[in-house]
């Protein structure tokens, strides 16, 4: 093969055909199902844009009531998962500990049959109600807590914010939640999205699609960045401080997180919604710290950069947003794979209807017919 056929990290190369979600990044605009994400985030709720996912369409209101009691159902998790969680290290980052809970899944629901509606529905619904009460039992139990128990009559999103602190929510608080769930769902080929659709393709059950898709979102290059935004913001400290801190990142050539993506050359949609959820939550509940300091920081870079396309994504804010709901930051990852479970099995299902096993090639660049040294004649090597 000729090496102008390389695209280091498969850039722009097209690895599948999917009718999911659509990105035009030039103009900003972001859809699911061919529906707008501002609409959503305004009129729909994280399960029901999970169903439209999923299943391709929106929910008629039996559909959509099936859907929800189900899920309320199997929000619990077996008491052998909660002992095995116990004995995770309290210093874990909640991401490894996801992605172990989430590849025990599938020792309880070990039955693989993909090409039954019954099972695959089955998967969606536990891993969708599961995943959540995992993450709010790691983050209880590491203080060593026991976990709090899912309440029946809340909704997804209050039910979450409930476990983690044994707290009904604000409604505007749970709103807010669930608006980000909505954002966060799903992002055409990103990184664990791919990863997850490479697992699918061996047709190993789902749980296992889900861990490595998991694995693959806790870096801070993925998932991992909206932590590294507000540490980056607790570094700069001032507004005072933005623009030499800016300079002296560009001097570096290092990344300034939570700015930059590599679809979207204007500001991220996402990133201009939950900007303004940030703000309906400092109005209700006092003005966050570090915010004057990420708008001064959003000026100086658009300055600076918007020439290149660099404009804030979806971890800018998001941080912001989940700080003032009173989130530890090493969680915030995990709530994005709480969302992007959506898409995970939107895509898991979409991979099963017309399979075939990813196996890409590679360029070999290496030695050819070499001769084997036995041991006693090999040079010494300097470590």
């Amino acid at each position: 093969m000729s090496a102008q056929c390389y695209s280091p990290g498969l850039d722009g190369i097209p690895a599948a055909q999917s009718g999911i979600s659509y990105i035009d990044g030039q103009q900003g605009v972001l859809e699911y199902r061919g529906i707008r994400i501002e609409e959503l985030a305004e009129k729909s709720t994280f399960l029901e844009t999970s169903y439209l996912l999923i299943w391709g369409e929106l929910p008629t209101g039996e559909e959509l009531d099936a859907f929800q009691h189900d899920i309320r159902y199997h929000r619990r998790i077996k008491y052998r998962i909660r002992d095995m969680m116990k004995c995770f290290p309290e210093s874990g980052h909640p991401m490894d500990a996801l992605q172990a809970s989430a590849a025990a899944l599938g020792l309880f629901y070990s039955r693989r049959a993909l090409d039954d509606p019954i099972y695959i529905r089955d998967a969606v619904i536990r891993l969708l109600a599961k995943i959540p009460t995992m993450v709010a039992a790691f983050q209880l139990m590491r203080k060593g807590n026991d976990p709090v128990q899912p309440r029946d009559d809340l909704d997804y999103s209050a039910n979450f914010l409930y476990m983690l602190n044994e707290r009904e929510p604000d409604p505007l608080a749970a709103r807010i939640f669930d608006v980000c769930l909505t954002l966060h769902a799903e992002h055409s080929m990103n990184a664990s999205t791919f990863s997850a659709m490479v697992t699918a393709s061996t047709l190993t059950d789902p749980y296992a699609v889900i861990a490595s898709a998991v694995g693959t979102l806790g870096g801070p290059l993925h998932g991992g960045a909206n932590e590294e935004v507000i540490m980056m913001l607790e570094k700069i400290g001032s507004v005072e401080n933005v623009r030499p801190y800016l300079e002296k990142c560009l001097e570096r050539k290092q990344k300034i997180m939570g700015f930059g993506h590599r679809v979207y050359k204007v500001k991220d949609p996402r990133a201009t919604i939950l900007q303004s959820l940030a703000e309906q939550l400092f109005e209700k509940f006092g003005r966050d710290e570090y915010y004057d300091i990420a708008i001064a920081l959003e000026k100086a870079v658009e300055e600076k950069l918007a020439h290149r396309g660099i404009y804030p994504n979806v971890d800018f804010y998001s941080g912001l947003v989940y700080r003032k709901l009173g989130i530890p930051t090493d969680l915030f990852t995990p709530i994005f794979a709480i969302a992007r479970v959506a898409g995970w099995l939107a895509h898991w299902k979409e991979q099963l209807a017309e399979n075939r096993i990813f196996r890409p090639t590679q360029i070999y660049i290496g030695h050819h017919n070499r001769s084997y040294v036995s041991v006693d004649e090999r040079p010494g090597r300097s470590l």
